[in-house]
């Protein structure tokens, strides 16, 4: 058993029974901001009698191949990333399905990005300093820093009682050492998992409120799917979605979000077999066609 992960939460997994026939496909790991290594979420992903999961680590591809290779054919594990991106001036994650890794201009704009999280990474420190509260960052490694790595470090030395501590008093949205992300336009972002082969879903949507308005618009960018299946959503905000993505077309998709033992652990939220088969469907195997001049 995965040595972080808390005997009486691997019981709770345990006792939902197994889920032959449904897949996990919103997995982080260490490879950015997950507690997990690659082999851990493959190891508590086949505890769970998962029949797929998916890597969705953030602007990387890093932990796919690894755990690929780990959950041989006992396990699908679909390469995906999730990208940071840009949607008239605000945050928005999109998650590429069944890409190809190894497509250079996806994987230079991911380079961009990270490269973005470790500059917005030192900025942060500095703001943190300036403020009195000193961070050491020796041997810190991921391929994708974020808050979540600088607010984890906050605890360890001392500087926070909790991560939702430090993320209150310095790192949540609109506090004084929080920095922005460097983001991808979203449209662009589509295009990019369209020519490497794969479908571009929203991740969590129901964050949002203008909902149908802005699938609208995705969906004339070539928006594949949505997540649908999502621990923090309620019965009636799923049914919305799905009713939504009927409108539009899109596939369902859906998955735990898991960056480590908590509410979110892997297997608490998935889709079908059959809706796995439709989000498939829906990759690219032709070279993608813009739809408007927009960059």
């Amino acid at each position: 058993m995965p040595a972080k992960q808390p005997f009486t939460l691997l019981c709770q997994q345990l006792a939902r029974g197994a889920k032959i026939g449904r897949a996990d496909l919103h997995l982080h790991t260490t490879a950015s901001d997950g507690a997990y290594t690659p082999v851990e979420v493959v190891d508590l992903a086949r505890r769970c009698g998962l029949s797929a999961i998916a890597i969705t680590d953030h602007d990387t591809f890093a932990g796919v191949a690894v755990a690929q290779a780990v959950a041989c054919t006992s396990l699908e594990v679909i390469t995906g990333v999730e990208i940071t991106c840009d949607y008239h001036g605000r945050e928005l994650h999109l998650i590429g399905y069944f890409v190809d890794p190894e497509y250079q201009p996806l994987v230079q704009a991911l380079n961009r990005i990270r490269k973005g999280r470790v500059n917005r990474f030192t900025d942060m420190v500095e703001r943190l300093r300036q403020q009195g509260v000193t961070v050491r960052v020796d041997g810190l490694v991921s391929q994708s820093l974020g808050r979540r790595h600088l607010a984890e470090l906050l605890v360890q030395q001392g500087r926070a009682g909790s991560v939702r501590e430090a993320f209150q008093r310095w790192l949540r949205d609109g506090a004084s050492c929080c920095v922005p992300k460097l983001r991808l336009d979203v449209q662009r972002a589509i295009q990019l998992v369209r020519e490497a082969g794969g479908v571009a879903v929203w991740a969590h949507p129901t964050y949002h409120s203008q909902t149908r308005q802005e699938l609208r618009e995705l969906a004339s960018w070539g928006l594949g799917g949505v997540e649908v299946e999502y621990p923090d959503t309620v019965r009636a905000q799923r049914q919305r979605m799905t009713e939504l993505a009927c409108e539009f077309g899109l596939a369902i998709s859906g998955g735990s979000d898991c960056h480590g033992p908590g509410k979110r652990a892997i297997g608490c939220a998935t889709i079908s077999d059959e809706q796995l088969a439709r989000l498939r469907g829906g990759a690219c195997s032709a070279p993608y066609t813009r739809r408007s001049s927009k960059a």
